[in-house]
């Protein structure tokens, strides 16, 4: 038997962009910043939480088993079960997917599902052949031993890489994610100043999100034990311009290559919480729900092309619901690179692309850009990466409850060649 599953409540930190520094909060203390008050305003004890499930991909050493170690700091007891999930940047989304599951199968009756994220305390590691020394050291036993490993020291043994930089990088093609994004690029014809008007879209969005109070009961603020106040997304640049942008040299493919670090996601931290209920949970505690989780759905692909990943994810969505282009009021379509959302919306308005992957007779449709990511998303907000199919879920549920939609989409690309995607419905 499939019960109702509701999201009741959600709440995120502000994300804030990496600033070639350990930020002031690793992915726990981001979840307990905006865990805590969130927790705070339910009307039920935390013992009503079943279970606690944490996306996150960056686990830092300290914070082994994250979601853990996040629930014992909110106060959720030791008998609360909690455990984290990593698919990349779909963490987020599939805690909240694993709970949906649960509380539909009649398991468990409210669970806890979030994800955190801190990529400016990505690690530094050393290169293969500097960790084959330091073995080889370490298992010196004469001073002899010791005086010729020594003599195969090299400078280069202490030029660290960002594990940052290893994990963008896909190990089946050898891309990068930049890379898949300028493979998609190329396949459906985006041009640079196509791509950098959808950026400069995203930020002027975000600021009128910020301006007008619509993310209020969503972002919460996070406090750093300096005392200093983080209130809102602090990448968003509200002066961006095609100008600007324009004068931003290519990153992963010079001199021709369409991404830039303008059109791009921003490195972030961030954390995002949403709180599930079942209906008899719903009633038992007097609940309000914002909407129902109706469907979810993951899909994979050549992992060159990874950021068509939300339309192989969300085209089965609107199959088996007999769902139309026209009958989704909202999307949230993960801005991963401005060519690779450009792309995904290109693909769903070609015939051939339609016909030949998507199982249609024709295109899907073309996805009014007033119905998608209408208060900006990660090029403006940045993309912590364990977060942000948290994040898009949310606040689509949000967005509806706000502009009274009926139905919508969360969607997004996964490094690997994935996809993720939930419908949601009004409550």
């Amino acid at each position: 038997m499939s019960r109702p599953v509701y999201i009741v409540d959600g709440a995120r930190t502000p994300f804030l962009k990496a600033r070639g520094k350990p930020g002031p909060f690793t992915p726990v203390d981001l979840a307990v910043q905006c865990g805590r008050p969130l927790l705070m305003r339910q009307p039920f004890a935390p013992e009503a939480i079943d279970l606690v499930v944490l996306g996150c991909v960056n686990v830092i050493q300290d914070e082994m088993n994250p979601a853990r170690v996040a629930a014992l700091r909110l106060g959720l007891g030791d008998e609360t079960v909690a455990f984290t999930v990593q698919i990349n940047c779909g963490s987020g989304m599939q805690s909240i997917d694993t709970a949906y599951r649960y509380i539909r199968d009649g398991s468990h009756q409210m669970i806890l599902a979030g994800g955190a994220e801190a990529l400016s305390h990505a690690p530094l590691v050393y290169r293969h052949e500097a960790t084959e020394w330091f073995g080889d050291m370490a298992r010196a036993r004469s001073p002899v031993d010791k005086l010729q490993t020594l003599a195969d020291l090299r400078p280069n043994f202490f030029s660290p890489v960002i594990g940052l930089e290893r994990g963008l990088t896909d190990p089946i093609t050898k891309l990068n994610m930049g890379q898949t994004a300028e493979v998609l690029a190329h396949r459906f014809n985006i041009d640079r100043a196509t791509a950098d008007a959808y950026a400069v879209e995203s930020h002027k969005r975000l600021a009128r999100a910020q301006e007008s109070g619509a993310l209020k009961t969503e972002v919460l603020p996070a406090f750093a034990r300096s005392g200093e106040a983080y209130e809102r997304d602090d990448g968003v640049r509200p002066d961006s311009s095609l100008e600007k942008l324009g004068k931003l040299k290519p990153v992963f493919e010079p001199p021709y290559g369409k991404v830039t670090a303008g059109n791009s996601s921003q490195i972030t931290d961030g954390a995002s919480w949403v709180l599930l209920a079942s209906e008899t949970a719903v009633e038992a505690h007097g609940l309000t729900p914002i909407a129902r989780i109706v469907d979810s759905e993951w899909a994979a692909l050549d992992p060159s092309i990874m950021g068509l990943g939300p339309v192989l994810a969300s085209t089965p969505l609107a199959q088996r619901h007999d769902l139309g282009v026209t009958d989704i009021d909202l999307w949230e379509l993960n801005e991963a690179f401005a060519a690779q959302v450009l792309s995904c919306l290109a693909a769903w308005q070609d015939d051939d692309f339609c016909r030949e992957v998507l199982g249609y007779d024709a295109a899907f449709g073309r996805i009014d850009r007033d119905r998608l990511n209408v208060d900006g998303g990660a090029i403006s907000l940045g993309h912590p990466v364990g977060t942000s199919g948290n994040r898009i879920v949310l606040h689509l549920a949000n967005a509806l409850k706000a502009r009274n939609g009926r139905r919508g989409i969360a969607t997004e690309c996964i490094g690997g060649g994935l996809g993720g995607a939930m419908l949601l419905e009004a409550a």
